[in-house]
């Protein structure tokens, strides 16, 4: 463009009048100078484009080249700032912090120069975490109030429960006891037995088998076993899941009873254990003048014979009484005792060990006597 007549360039260029400060958000207010035109640019043409552009320019009044010199020669301001006023901006709005990019561009990167927005996030995330906590120990407490207010109902519903457990646990175990065939008896096991028949015992209680344990006829097990004389006491025991074990305590002799060409072993009840067709060795024989076994007579020489130690009684040859109240001994190396009645035995046989025991330092070869009727003065006679 043709500089106009009479215009003159200054020896000193002016300086251009400030931009107004205005404070836009996300722009630094330390930042001055002209706020650039967001706008797009023409592109390049040919030449004759150029020209066709420039007489568009020339007759359009709003024109860059038209704006340029309407200011040139009303403001008489230099080519750099008329052209600085009127060039259209090409910048991107990332170079101008705080600034909106146009529609269909990358969105606006906002950045605090001083840091701030890093200070203000690193505190958010502090309060975040606090707030965390503080709801976690307060949901903490709120447990603990709940549990120590509810400690004594929560003790006895666990009592009830644990009661109710071990009733039904209870009820169970006796309905599988009495109403199944779990628990019934298979196998019956006899122990004890020497003179009495175990085949005989457990053929005698087969009626129990198939019964459960729990249901087993004690009373009827009582008058089965009743029928075997030798028998004088048993213990049952069930040994789950299918077991009876009968432990059997035989009757032991104390005594031999003449019984016509035999020989009778009884017991201290008068009971007859075994009978034998000669006397056996080590059990003494009685004579009661005929009485029965199970009178008075009977009862009280098996009650001295009791009350003999056992190595003494090894040494009883014979044993007579015609009443209660005369007891006689005769050992086996041919003294003879002088008992009297049943009464005090224990401290008698106590006497009678003692006078044997003095004789036999005294004069072991000596025939005699020994009375202990009367045991607090025993006395020994030469026969």
């Amino acid at each position: 463009m043709k500089r106009p007549d009479g215009f003159d360039e200054p020896e000193h260029t002016p300086t251009p009048p400030a931009a107004p400060n205005r404070r836009r958000r996300g722009r630094d207010p330390e930042a001055t100078g002209p706020v650039p035109v967001v706008g797009a640019s023409r592109p390049p043409r040919g030449a004759a484009g150029d020209s066709r552009a420039a007489d568009a320019d020339a007759s359009d009044p709003s024109s860059p080249s038209s704006l340029k010199g309407r200011l040139g020669s009303i403001t008489g301001a230099p080519a750099a700032w008329r052209d600085r006023l009127t060039k259209p901006s090409t910048s991107d709005a990332s170079d101008h912090p705080g600034r909106v990019a146009p529609r269909g561009s990358e969105p606006p990167r906002i950045v605090a120069p001083d840091g701030t927005a890093a200070e203000a996030k690193a505190r958010a995330v502090a309060a975040r975490r606090q707030a965390r906590r503080a709801s976690s120990e307060r949901r903490r407490v709120e447990r603990v109030e709940v549990r120590r207010f509810t400690r004594r109902s929560r003790h006895r519903r666990a009592t009830l429960v644990s009661l109710g457990a071990v009733v039904l646990l209870l009820v169970a175990s006796v309905a599988v006891a009495v109403f199944t065939p779990l628990l019934s008896l298979q196998t019956i096991r006899v122990e004890g037995t020497d003179r009495v028949d175990a085949a005989a015992v457990q053929t005698a209680l087969d009626g129990q088998l198939g019964t459960p344990l729990a249901l087993i006829d004690f009373d009827e097990v009582t008058r089965e076993l009743g029928a075997f004389p030798l028998i004088a006491s048993y213990v049952t025991e069930t040994a789950p899941p299918h077991t009876l074990v009968v432990r059997i305590q035989e009757r032991q002799p104390v005594a031999t009873v003449a019984a016509g060409e035999g020989f009778d072993l009884v017991d201290p009840a008068g009971v007859v254990v075994q009978t034998l067709d000669a006397r056996q060795e080590g059990v003494p024989l009685v004579d009661v003048g005929g009485a029965a076994l199970d009178g008075p007579a009977y009862r009280s020489v098996a009650e001295v014979l009791l009350a003999l130690p056992v190595t003494l009684r090894s040494t009883v040859d014979t044993v007579t009484a015609s009443t209660a109240d005369d007891v006689t001994l005769q050992l086996t190396s041919g003294e003879r005792v002088v008992w009297g009645s049943a009464d005090e035995s224990a401290k008698k046989a106590q006497v009678l060990t003692g006078l044997i025991a003095d004789q036999a330092r005294r004069d072991p070869g000596a025939s005699v006597e020994y009375d202990v009727s009367a045991p607090d003065n025993g006395i020994i006679r030469t026969r």
